[in-house]
């Protein structure tokens, strides 16, 4: 007789509420032994996983808009979110990982073609600060970082990190003895330092002075080898965008600047050389180079000449050449 009466299918917003009424009993009950506590964490789980097959489909299926708005819907309205994310550190592994991939795929979803993930971080700021604090706890920096990472899809959540005291931050984060969570940090520093370009050169305009005294001192001049060769790709990247050329222009005319890259060039690393070569290009091309810059380059000319092997410089020795 069982099998005559299936239980009726439950809908992506009622699947959404059973998930938020299991998260404020695991966030209320945490610290009970029971074993009514280990039964619903199974079930919170399972519902995790649910939400997750709805929102990126499965073997069998493809996600069905109406259903992923449902849930989206149903998701912002009552603060489930926030739930789900406070209570990260009590979930399995596994359930941490769907969790993860549910609250990134939220990002992304249009409900009556709006991103309501954005608004409602504009609202919740402080959910942001809880996953930038992930990077100080080694079991949930990944999970906190990823979902990061996609919450910087919405500009006005990357500017309100880029001009949170949170940006320093990320300088000792980078550092961290975890190599894992370190490359983590830094993934998410150069999300926030390339995605949004208006919003960067915005950024880095108006913080250059703090910015880059820490970006030469702690991570182009970092003991940590892949440290120094992440570094120097990302100032590449935002020294050759045309965004920034203010900036550029800037950082290009210090002679404390100079000598840094001077010594990347140094390196035995090939790797570090040629992107450390792409931004000293950058000094060499300069037309109104300062004095003191110029001088040093010619000063050097005989030692660069030796590290550029595949280049010369003119007479001046403040342009670079490609040999025939």
């Amino acid at each position: 007789m069982k099998g005559l009466f299936k239980a009726k299918p439950r809908t992506p917003a009622e699947l959404v509420r059973q998930t938020r009424d299991l998260l404020v009993y695991i966030d209320h009950n945490w610290n009970t032994r029971e074993a009514k506590r280990e039964e619903k964490m199974t079930e919170l789980s399972r519902l995790i996983r649910e939400l997750k097959s709805i929102l990126y489909g499965n073997s069998e299926a493809e996600p069905v808009y109406e259903a992923c708005a449902q849930l989206t819907q149903e998701f912002f309205r009552e603060n489930t979110l926030r739930l789900l994310i406070i209570c990260i550190p009590k979930l399995s592994l596994e359930a941490r990982k769907d969790a993860t991939q549910v609250v990134a795929n939220l990002q992304r979803q249009q409900v009556h073609s709006r991103l309501i993930a954005s608004d409602y971080l504009e609202a919740n700021r402080d959910l942001l600060d809880t996953l930038i604090f992930g990077y100080e706890n080694i079991d949930i920096a990944l999970h906190y970082g990823a979902m990061l990472r996609e919450c910087i899809r919405h500009q006005s959540i990357a500017r309100y990190i880029l001009e949170s005291e949170h940006m320093k931050n990320f300088f000792d984060y980078i550092e961290l003895p975890n190599f894992d969570i370190a490359s983590d940090a830094f993934a998410t520093f150069k999300e926030l330092l390339t995605r949004h370009k208006s919003t960067v050169a915005e950024f880095l305009a108006k913080n250059y002075d703090w910015f880059f005294a820490e970006f030469n001192q702690n991570l182009l001049s970092s003991s940590n080898y892949i440290t120094r060769r992440q570094a120097i790709k990302l100032l590449g990247d935002m020294l050759l965008d045309r965004s920034n050329a203010i900036v550029m222009m800037r950082y290009v005319s210090s002679k404390d600047n100079l000598i840094i890259l001077m010594n990347l060039l140094r390196e035995s690393s090939k790797s570090i050389q040629v992107e450390a070569f792409h931004v000293f290009k950058l000094f060499a091309a300069n037309q109104n180079k300062p004095v003191e810059i110029v001088t040093i380059l010619a000063a050097n000319r005989s030692k660069l000449l030796r590290l550029l092997g595949g280049f010369k410089l003119d007479k001046g020795g403040c342009q670079f050449i490609k040999h025939a």
